[in-house]
Parts: structure tokens; sequence; C-alpha cells
């Protein structure tokens, strides 16, 4: 699947109020690229290099990636870090990975390793201090793996610093509301990619058919076989809102899957981190950057 099956790029921004923000980084710019199945097929050269330019034109404090680089091979990952290399951020590009990176029992170490080789921070379990010690990064591995467990993490951040979340999985939003986390940021759905105008997502629409369509035909029908895992909890699909205390930004990638996109574009995520008393949120703008096909 080329590009003709994604759409243009679109560039969200928003702008996300943190409780005690220290002042030297109110208007700090974190981008997010994520889920870009890089394989030759899901995700087009073209496509890729454009969101690279759109990122480096940001001016990014941080750059942050979640997850799922590579679909099933891993080795893709080391063609992926040829185009990578050209992030540009002040402090550095953080990544975690998807269940994808997981898929083979070597695909963990490759595509960590391909990212490492151009200075690309993979967390897993870690908690990282891009700005010092005003801001805690934390990254998170993948939900589904047995390596999550959050808990020994944010108990090592003093209850006063502010932390960003890396999570592919936004049904990882759930487990996290035991602790505080200013904002987490997720992929792993896609936005569903098949967005119906004036109803959503398609998975949504087809849900229903899932107890009359039998099951060896169900494979047949996207999102009723292997995605249903995916789609499971669609209040945690698409772009941001609260869980309990917490905020969760679920981008939408960049990469796509069977059957491709359908007013879902693929999307670049900048946010302009501000001051605030109370934890709130504001979506600020809203682009799209078109490229040729």
């Amino acid at each position: 699947m080329h590009s003709v099956f994604s759409g243009p790029l679109q560039v969200e921004r928003l702008a996300i109020a943190i409780e005690a923000l220290p002042p030297h980084l109110h208007g700090m710019r974190v981008v997010q690229l994520s889920d870009l199945h890089y394989d030759g097929l899901r995700l087009s050269d073209r496509l890729l290099d454009r969101a690279i330019s759109v990122c480096n034109e940001q001016e990014p404090d941080l750059v942050v990636l979640t997850g799922d680089y590579v679909t099933t091979d891993p080795e893709p990952a080391w063609e992926l870090v040829r185009h990578l290399k050209r992030l540009e951020s002040r402090a550095g590009v953080y990544a975690v990975l998807g269940n994808h990176d997981l898929y083979r029992r070597r695909s963990k170490a490759v595509v960590t390793k391909a990212l490492e080789s151009i200075g690309i921070h993979v967390l897993w379990n870690q908690v990282a201090y891009p700005f010092g010690d005003s801001v805690a990064l934390v990254g998170l591995p993948d939900l589904w793996a047995r390596d999550f467990k959050p808990a020994s993490l944010f108990a090592s951040i003093p209850s006063e610093i502010p932390r960003l979340v890396l999570s592919h999985n936004p049904d990882s939003a759930e487990v996290l509301q035991r602790w505080r986390a200013d904002l987490i940021l997720s992929g792993h759905t896609h936005g569903g990619q098949i967005v119906v105008p004036g109803i959503g997502p398609l998975a949504l629409a087809l849900e229903p058919m899932r107890q009359i369509v039998p099951k060896p035909l169900r494979r047949f029908v996207p999102y009723l076989s292997e995605c249903k895992k995916v789609v499971e909890h669609w209040e945690h699909a698409l772009g941001l809102h609260r869980v309990g205390e917490n905020l969760l930004y679920v981008n939408r990638g960049l990469g796509t899957y069977f059957p491709g996109r359908l007013f879902c574009w693929p999307e670049l995520t900048v946010f302009t981190l501000e001051p605030k008393l109370e934890r709130s949120l504001e979506v600020k703008d809203r682009d799209v950057v078109l490229f040729s096909q």
C-alpha cells in the first residue's frame, strides 16, 4: 500500500496546560510521530520524508516516537533509520516500542539496535530527564508485553515533577490512572483507518456484526478478527481526552495496514506545553500539509 491508500499528511497542533511546569519550559514544543509500519508497503518514502521535514520545521525541543516502526520482519528498521537520522530536536529523540516491534523473537533487539545506532533513546521501563530534573519522560513497554510494570517507575519520580508518558497502547491509560501522568502519548489504533463521515470509525459501525457473522468468515471482514483487541475500547481510539485525572492523546500514525485509510489521514502532532495551576486541555490549531503523490 503506497501513499495513495494513505492520504495527505495532517499536522495537529495542541496547547497543553501542565501543572507546575517550570518557567524555563513554558512554550516547550514536543513533536510526536507514531506507527510508521515501515516495510516498503505501508508507508511511502515520500510521506515519511515529508513528515520528517515538517517535524524539523517545527524546531522541536523534543521529538517522541511511540512505537510500531515495523510490521512483522524487523529488518526494515535498518532502512527506516536512514530516514529518521534526519530528525532534529534540541533535547534529542526518544522512543518506545509497540507490539509489532515485538512480533518475532529477535524483533525487540533488532529494532532497538537500529534506533539506537542513530542516537535515538529507546526507553523500556525507564525514566529519562531530557531537560534536567524539571520534567520526567516515562517510557513504557507495550501494554501486552510481560515487562509492562509501571509502578516502580512512577514511585521513583518526585510527586511535584511533571511527567510525560510514552506508551504505545492507549488502553494502558486505564492502568495509569493510579499515578499522575500529565500527558500520555500513544498510537496503536491508527485512528481506525476508515472513518465514515457523520458516524465515526468504521470499526464502531461493524462491531454489532461480530455476533451475526460466523466465526470462519470474520477474517474476511476488517476489524472483526485480529483487530478486535485494537478497537475494543473506542473511547481511547482518537484524539485528546481525559482518563481519570490524566490526559491521553492518541496519534493516528503515519503508516497504515489492510485495508488502508479513508478520511483518517496520517498524522504528525505538535504539542506546546504551557503552565496552568489546574491541568486542562485546549485544541489550539489544526493544519493539513499536502505532498505530491
